[in-house]
């Protein structure tokens, strides 16, 4: 098959929904198939020095990139349009990521003209907590264009039952086809050595570090972490949180609460970490929390697990279903309380967090690893190409 993805931006600022991209077409490209992504060279606060308008191989992946104008919000490329214009008699099936953009009233209108099929990822834009917010401009382009582009998708890929439970009422009847996202598992067999990252953040050499690995974002639940671990700190000396992201609007609000809570001296602010530095983060950690409001799938949390760590996840991240079924994760509401208590139990039972630990990685190797995935989502596109009705894709455990 030949299969082209249309997502906003590639850049590693942009968080999971990039990566996803890039390591599921590569993920399927080494089963055979022609896969290509069209992007824009967006990256907040300017552009991303890569060549335009040419293919060339990243991470595995065939990407041409094309330059965005304004308004940057909406991250539109002409270029873009006119290539995809010329070039999509070539394909048998597109893959359009996120909702509300430019790429997506672009490849909607031109795969309905020209017959070919696509299929949306929402990536948790139809959660109804992410819909609400900003509703007056999405509802006008829900109006103008995004529900005609949901309705005659072939399909909507939801990356977890639970995603696909909380989104159906507002996909406007499109096909529901649920694949998880894989996990690159390279590294995470034999992990560096923790004192790269002690080395990088000295003060944490000695200590139990609780990680938390996301964008600074409003629905990571920061503000319920940093009491929460200022409230089983008090007690615990050898405890320091580490938090490890890029911001996005949020850094200077979370070490005001820092300060509120008394804990300067106790969290680390690293920013984004990538590769070896990552990799030696979750070597040097003894559990990870992600206690989002609203996660559309957590690749850092089975990241974590694939690491062999315990991990604290709120019962708002779409995969918390799965992973607690496998034993290697505390599931907690939203609130400071029940996170204070997931995260002493862990500090204070070291075989309990091993044992999890073990147990987290098992669940990986079943449901994430990328060469179940990639048959699934192979099967979801050969479906949406050939036209057939056929049971849901899943990811099939291995």
């Amino acid at each position: 098959m030949r299969i082209l993805h249309l997502i906003a931006t590639l850049s590693r600022k942009s968080g999971g929904p990039a990566q996803a991209c890039l390591e599921m077409a590569a993920a399927v490209r080494r089963r055979g198939h022609e896969v290509s992504i069209y992007t824009t060279n967006w990256s907040d606060g300017g552009v991303e020095d890569v060549p335009l308008g040419v293919p060339v191989e990243h991470q595995g992946a065939v990407v041409t990139y094309f330059p965005v104008h304004t308004p940057r919000f909406w991250k539109p490329s002409l270029a873009m349009a006119r290539a995809l214009r010329h070039d999509l008699h070539h394909y048998d099936v597109v893959h359009l990521h996120s909702l509300y953009l430019f790429h997506d009233l672009l490849g909607g209108q031109l795969c309905r003209s020209r017959g070919v099929p696509y299929i949306v990822r929402p990536h948790g834009m139809l959660d109804p907590y992410i819909r609400a917010r900003h509703r007056r401009r999405k509802w006008v382009m829900e109006t103008a264009f995004q529900n005609w582009v949901l309705r005659h998708a072939a399909a909507i890929h939801y990356t977890s039952d639970i995603e696909r439970e909380i989104s159906e009422p507002f996909a406007m009847g499109a096909p529901a086809r649920v694949v998880p996202l894989g996990v690159d598992l390279t590294g995470f067999d034999t992990l560096p050595s923790p004192e790269r990252f002690h080395d990088r953040v000295p003060e944490t050499r000695g200590k139990k570090i609780v990680l938390f690995l996301s964008r600074l974002h409003f629905k990571k639940g920061i503000d319920l972490l940093l009491p929460a671990f200022a409230a089983v700190a008090r007690a615990r000396p050898d405890l320091h949180l580490a938090i490890a992201g890029p911001d996005d609007g949020m850094l200077d609000q979370c070490k005001a609460w820092a300060r509120r809570d008394g804990i300067v001296d106790r969290v680390t602010f690293t920013g984004m970490l990538r590769g070896e530095d990552k990799l030696s983060a979750f070597a040097a950690a003894a559990m990870f929390a992600l206690p989002s409001y609203s996660e559309n799938f957590g690749i850092a949390a089975v990241e974590a697990m694939a690491a062999g760590l315990p991990v604290i996840l709120s019962d708002q991240v779409n995969i918390w279903r799965d992973v607690a079924a496998g034993g290697g994760a505390s599931i907690v509401p939203c609130e400071v309380d029940a996170l204070t208590r997931a995260m002493a139990e862990l500090a204070d039972d070291p075989a309990l967090a091993l044992a999890m630990g073990g147990k987290a990685r098992a669940t990986v190797g079943r449901l994430y690893r990328w060469h179940n995935v990639a048959a699934s989502l192979e099967a979801m596109y050969a479906e949406a190409a050939g036209g057939v009705a056929a049971q849901p894709a899943r990811g099939v455990p291995a």
